[in-house]
């Protein structure tokens, strides 16, 4: 079972809220009214395909704010005579296994601590305002499927846009003044931006799960990298399994529900399949 976490008031939590709700009304009863009419067949059938996706979108972002991203178990020691856990992570200075001052906690492997939350989090990725929570292991896959159809809907949303724009409709001559053409203008102003920034994010996150990477991860591997050249080694990321095995890690095995909110094939959080081990779930 998923833990759930209190959600305090959060203004950018608010300002997205009132996003989504300004892009699905104006989508709806402006962009496809104004370009095919709404009781037409393409416009109902445009309406109801744009209704799933941003049902979709806001049902996962809800999901991500609510799900506790992982605590580290307050009984957690790890066990470094485990002959299956043949990876462990230690601190930079005085090579001494992973420990939080401030939780007073052992620090499973990728797990870090966060000054918002203020607690560590299992395979932290960052702290997301937009979300007024941590994207860590319990909520990753949920926060990656709404971006997910955040892009879409924005794409969507943004090529409605464009054809009631373009394409001449009887009702331009009634409504080219006034509330219309500035909700044209907000619109446009909002969708482009979010469209080309989302994607980019999405982009970025595909890069990082074909990695089996954390934004973390990622910022300390470029050190490692720099630092392994520098002594004549070669880095390479001790969570990478290939990029089947990474995709499988964080959104499945069954590529069916990959678009679904599924995290049934976590596990704890507490250890992660790396290339030393024959393990075929992370735990």
């Amino acid at each position: 079972m998923k833990a759930t976490r209190v959600c305090r008031f959060s203004f950018h939590v608010t300002v997205v809220a009132l996003a989504i709700a300004y892009i699905y009304f104006s989508t709806v009863f402006v962009f496809i009214d104004q370009w095919l009419g709404l009781w037409s067949s393409p416009g109902m059938l445009n309406a109801v395909l744009f209704s799933v996706v941003a049902l979709f979108c806001i049902f996962n972002y809800a999901l991500a704010i609510y799900t506790d991203p992982g605590r580290v178990p307050s009984s957690f020691v790890p066990d470094v005579e485990d002959p299956v856990n043949t990876v462990q992570e230690i601190k930079r200075k005085g090579g001494n296994l992973r420990y939080c001052q401030k939780c007073s906690l052992y620090k499973p492997p990728r797990a870090h601590h966060c000054r918002v939350c203020n607690r560590c989090v299992l395979r932290m990725d960052h702290h997301c305002v937009w979300m007024n929570n941590c994207v860590g292991h319990a909520n990753y896959k949920i926060f990656f499927i709404f971006v997910l159809y955040a892009v879409i809907a924005c794409i969507y949303s943004l090529v409605l846009l464009v054809g009631s724009i373009t394409i001449h409709s009887p009702k331009d001559d009634q409504q080219s003044e006034g509330s219309y053409r500035t909700v044209y203008i907000i619109s446009g102003l909002l969708l482009v931006p979010l469209s080309l920034a989302l994607s980019v994010f999405l982009g970025w996150h595909v890069h990082l799960i074909l990695q089996n990477k954390t934004t973390i991860e990622y910022q300390e591997g470029v050190r490692a990298m720099w630092l392994a050249e520098k002594g004549g080694h070669v880095y390479s990321h001790p969570y990478d399994l290939g990029a089947y095995e990474n995709l499988i890690s964080v959104l499945g095995p069954k590529v069916f529900c990959w678009a679904c909110p599924t995290t049934r094939h976590i596990g704890s959080g507490l250890r992660y399949r790396t290339p030393f081990d024959g393990s075929s779930t992370s735990r």
